[in-house]
């Protein structure tokens, strides 16, 4: 059962999944796992995750462990058609197409839900927050859930501290080899990537103003620094600021770094993070995008209520004429830039391959094991099992302690 936009894209769709196959060896490892082992044999498994071919992926190797999958997308603008036909002619449940609106998007949630998953794969936690409020009456069949994105396990961490979270969850977020490359190399990279490819422009000798600078920060400063780009970094946090210097950046509050700024892209997770009269400082052909998950880092309609026209000028560019005639330019709609832009791939496939092997195996030690009321970490097991995969994919080899060593760091009598 799947409602898609159009099956006739199937082929091409499968085409996509098996390129990104060849690409994720880590998961592809754990799939052939998974095909012996069945974990998941009487299981059903809904996720809410960007619908595109390395998701797909992720839900295959689900199902090659004899799970029920049913998926939808967790952004409206993030469904890539021709991966859900592809994805759909699999056998997988798929209820989702690119520019739903919000009521259908919400309707696809509830169409996975429908399926009475014992396990959840969340991305921002919409899917959560929608069984715990519409259909609380399949919360007695969950026996716990991973949350893919930053943005996601801090509304969970603060939904348990309310006491309102009635199932364990897995931050698949704050594994090591997730955050450390997904965050980093994977927003930056798809983010740059997706802003040229959508533009045409050149980055190098340009400002670009990074709004926050956690992981995804981080990354995207990196990448616009190798392409040339005079990077400029915006923080709350006092550490990370410093962090931000130390690592060659200017530091500036927001409202004079957007005096500057050629390229504005915000990666915080928080709300209105460009807003109010920061639009009346920002200079003649300014672009405006955002890279974390929801679209509420750029204030639009505050945007729109200083503006006298707008139109889209490009795909996924729209042009905001303001009324001393500025143009400022929004992409993707504030929507995260590197999936909901015309031209968005989202996080390469060597990315992915290591945030999908935690996500399946994160899910399979929900399987498995009793666990508490809450939001952890997933287990350190399972970070070392997907890196030493991953190395062995890129034929690296590491050493050993040796017996020595081993004995010498845990004696506290040794010294020099």
């Amino acid at each position: 059962m799947s409602n898609v936009k159009d099956m006739s894209l199937a082929d091409e769709g499968i085409r996509k999944i098996k390129w990104v196959q060849k690409h994720m060896p880590v998961l592809e490892h754990i799939k052939k796992q998974f095909e012996e082992e069945k974990p998941f044999e009487g299981i059903t498994i809904g996720s809410c995750l960007h619908l595109e071919p390395k998701t797909v992926n992720l839900g295959l190797t689900l199902q090659a462990g004899g799970a029920e999958v049913a998926m939808t997308g967790c952004n409206p603008l993030s469904t890539h058609d021709d991966a859900a036909a592809g994805a759909a002619a699999l056998g997988l449940h798929i209820y989702g197409w690119r520019e739903q609106t919000d009521e259908e998007y919400y309707e696809a949630i509830d169409n996975v839900l429908s399926h009475k998953p014992d396990v959840i794969i969340d991305d921002g936690a919409d899917m959560i927050m929608y069984l715990h409020e519409k259909r609380p009456e399949l919360l007695e069949n969950i026996k716990g859930a991973c949350e893919e994105t930053t943005t996601g396990v801090h509304r969970l961490e603060a939904m348990h501290a309310d006491g309102a979270l009635k199932f364990p969850v897995i931050a698949v977020n704050d594994a090591y080899t997730k955050y450390l490359f997904d965050n980093r190399y994977g927003t930056g990279q798809s983010s740059l990537d997706a802003i040229m490819g959508t533009t045409n422009m050149l980055i190098a000798g340009k400002n670009v103003v990074v709004c926050g600078y956690g992981w995804c920060g981080r990354g995207v400063a990196s990448r616009a620094a190798g392409l040339g780009a005079n990077v400029i970094v915006t923080e709350v946090d006092p550490i990370r600021a410093l962090e931000a210097r130390m690592d060659g950046y200017r530091v500036m509050k927001i409202r004079e770094a957007v005096k500057i700024a050629d390229l504005v892209v915000t990666v915080t997770g928080n709300i209105d993070i460009i807003h109010g009269d920061d639009f009346k400082y920002m200079k003649d052909g300014c672009m405006l995008s955002n890279s974390g998950h929801f679209n509420v880092e750029i204030n639009r309609g505050d945007l729109e209520a200083q503006s006298v026209s707008c139109e889209e000028v490009r795909e996924s560019i729209e042009m905001f004429t303001m009324k001393d005639g500025r143009k400022i330019y929004l992409l993707a709609d504030g929507r995260l830039v590197n999936l909901a832009a015309a031209r968005g791939q989202g996080h390469p496939a060597e990315i992915m391959d290591m945030s999908f092997a935690v996500q399946a195996l994160s899910a399979k030690y929900i399987v498995e094991n009793d666990l508490s009321l809450g939001v952890e970490k997933a287990p350190d097991s399972i970070d070392d099992e997907v890196a030493r995969l991953k190395l062995k994919a890129m034929g690296i080899e590491i050493d050993d302690l040796s017996e020595r060593q081993k004995d010498y760091l845990a004696d506290w009598r040794e010294g020099t």
